[in-house]
């Protein structure tokens, strides 16, 4: 009597390994700039479950191979010392962006800023914020954002638009299938553009305030 082989249990990549992947995707979206949700590790490497994806992260944490910025869902880093640091670029401070009713469009360059990116300096600029309407989103007057540069984005953003010839900061949303533009202050109505004289400067990554002058220079290898 012949006997049937043992049926073949389905292989599983050992808990190790699979951190592994987890860790190179993390790393690789975090030098290209966006580091991912812990959604988006669970969809991206095919795990059964959010929480499984929740357990690999915090374990790389608590390994020292990944940094946790709390409150973040974008909050992994790698950390200092690594031999992986994000390089500083040097991107152009155009002058000023109404963070109120709209103003008219400045592209007076005052000089550059210093930023840790691994973008292309040619897709970043800066601008100064006047006005109080995305105080709620802590955009104040005089704050400056860092802006990457990009014809689109998702609702909830905050974006640099331009309507007409002139440039406003708010958040971008969306509503009977047409784009608004909302400030985060009360005291401040919606902006809804015509669509053909809108278009979209970029999406602010990065708010910085100066306790003192604002120390614009100009990059060590000369302008761009």
């Amino acid at each position: 009597m012949t006997r049937k082989p043992p049926a073949r249990k389905p292989l599983r990549r050992p808990p190790g390994q699979t951190r592994e992947r987890v860790y190179e995707l993390v790393r690789e979206r975090i030098l290209a700039g966006l580091p991912p949700t812990v959604r988006e590790v669970q969809r991206a490497l095919g795990l059964r479950a959010v929480q499984s994806a929740h357990e690999h992260l915090a374990s790389l944490v608590a390994e020292g191979r990944l940094v946790k910025q709390p409150g973040k869902s974008r909050g992994y880093a790698l950390p200092a010392g690594s031999g992986r640091e994000t390089p500083t670029v040097f991107v152009p401070l155009l002058g000023r962006v109404q963070a109120g009713g709209l103003t008219a469009a400045v592209e007076e360059r005052e000089g550059y800023l210093a930023v840790q990116s691994r973008l292309p300096r040619q897709s970043l600029f800066a601008l100064r914020v006047r006005g109080e309407s995305m105080t709620g989103v802590g955009i104040l007057p005089g704050d400056v954002v860092i802006v990457r540069q990009q014809p689109a984005a998702d609702p909830g953003d905050v974006v640099v638009a331009l309507v007409e010839d002139e440039a406003t900061v708010k958040t971008l949303r969306l509503r009977n299938d047409r784009l608004e533009l909302h400030p985060e202050n009360p005291a401040f109505a919606p902006i809804v553009p015509d669509p053909a004289r809108f278009s979209l400067l970029g999406k602010v990554i990065e708010v910085r305030r100066y306790l003192e002058a604002l120390p614009v220079e100009a990059p060590p290898d000369g302008p761009p």
